[in-house]
């Protein structure tokens, strides 16, 4: 048995982040002994499968302080007693000096909470993000006096200062990340010799076994079975669903299709109220977020899976979407962007067809091509296929990333 860990979570469980729980599950299978520390309270109705399947206990922070004051007092009484609890101070000092906000003051908060409640048994600390989910491991980790890891994402990596993602790289014991593209981007502010692993999230493929018979061969010509086009993602800025509604509005009046979308998110009245404005409102299903059944199922009926990521204006991108994994699992051809970490998943015109972002127009050219052609799509899904399974199958990823946190233990 290695660890125990104790994880720092944004929120715990989340429908948006099985990568996360399916790397919690493989962990704990490699025997690796966790107890998670979530930031927030779960928002989702449903879970997935595998949140069922995990052991560690969960142990809720303070989400907002002033909910829970004595808990915070406690905790800072108690951490106050600890030897690095000063050294804590003056790190989250220069910090809220640099950034004055509320959810500074927060993370020391819950850092608090988090150094007096941890058990002694807990060996090191690991957060999952670079930004908020690393201050708070960070603060608890030097008043304990424990090293700490972290793993990095995605909106985390791209809009966190850049003089915090320095000092954050330098102070933690290690630190990887789920794309190239990240990798590259944190070691230009990682120490010397202190680079930044890359570690894919890869797939659960005996979750994503291979999909039942062949799908058939709509082409859009048929207005009675039109070809169903899949999306599966939050209605975030960087998820481009406002390009994907002006895409498919721009397509032509006698190809018949269907744009079914599945996710919760801020954005998702707008782009309700986008589409109605474009006139394809009667061909468009909004299921909200889905558990993981639903969601297969509905790769499974689907002829084209389409995810317009883009750069959102506050710089938030992508890393590389576990969707475009799912619905390569099931030999969905797939139709995204040159944009983040995608091109390391799918390969242009051999294991799907990559746009520019922000373009609709050329999204449109694909959407169009796409739907007219199922030998084209056949063709990419099952190339696709092959891909996720040959490159990026969970168990090999895990292994690597176990393989870390036993190096971390024989060295604690």
């Amino acid at each position: 048995m290695i660890g125990p860990v104790a994880f720092v979570l944004k929120g715990y469980p989340r429908l948006s982040e099985t990568f996360i729980a399916q790397e919690i599950l493989a962990l704990e299978r490699r025997g690796i002994e966790l107890h998670l520390y979530s930031l927030r309270h779960p928002t989702d109705a449903d879970v997935h499968p595998v949140h069922a399947d995990i052991a560690a206990p969960v142990t809720y922070l303070p989400e907002y302080l002033y909910r829970e004051p004595l808990r915070v007092w406690r905790g800072w009484r108690a951490a106050r007693k600890c030897a690095g609890y000063e050294a804590a101070f003056r790190i989250w000092l220069r910090d809220v000096r640099r950034d004055p906000t509320p959810n500074r003051v927060r993370r020391f908060g819950q850092a608090l909470v988090l150094c007096a409640e941890l058990d002694p048994k807990h060996a090191s600390i690991h957060a999952h993000f670079l930004h908020t989910p690393a201050s708070v491991a960070r603060y608890a980790a030097r008043m304990r006096g424990l090293p700490w890891s972290c793993s990095a994402h995605a909106k985390d990596v791209w809009t966190t200062p850049d003089w915090e993602k320095a000092e954050k790289l330098a102070d933690c014991r290690w630190a990887v990340t789920c794309t190239a593209a990240n990798r590259e981007h944190l070691d230009a502010f990682a120490p010397a010799g202190h680079g930044v692993e890359l570690v894919y999230h890869g797939l659960d493929l005996k979750r994503f076994s291979p999909p039942p018979g062949q799908r058939p061969e709509r082409n859009g010509r048929d207005h009675d079975d039109p070809v169903i086009v899949l999306s599966v993602g939050r209605a975030v800025a960087k998820k481009g669903y406002a390009d994907l509604i002006d895409a498919l509005a721009l397509l032509p009046a006698d190809l018949h299709w269907r744009f079914v979308h599945i996710g919760g998110g801020a954005l998702l009245e707008g782009l309700r109220s986008r589409a109605s404005g474009a006139g394809i409102a009667e061909r468009v299903t909004w299921l909200g977020a889905c558990p993981h059944e639903t969601v297969l199922a509905h790769y499974r009926a689907a002829d084209l899976f389409v995810l317009a990521s883009r750069v959102a204006a506050d710089g938030d991108r992508d890393g590389l979407p576990n969707v475009l994994m799912e619905a390569q699992s099931q030999s969905l051809a797939c139709l995204s962007t040159w944009v983040a970490a995608i091109p390391e998943l799918i390969e242009d015109e051999r294991t799907g067809v990559l746009v520019p972002s922000g373009d609709p127009r050329a999204l449109a050219d694909g959407l169009r091509r796409l739907i007219g052609d199922a030998g084209l799509r056949a063709r990419l899904g099952a190339a696709g296929m092959r891909r996720v399974r040959d490159d990026f199958t969970a168990e090999d990823w895990a292994e690597r990333l176990a393989a870390k946190f036993a190096a971390h233990s024989r060295a604690a």
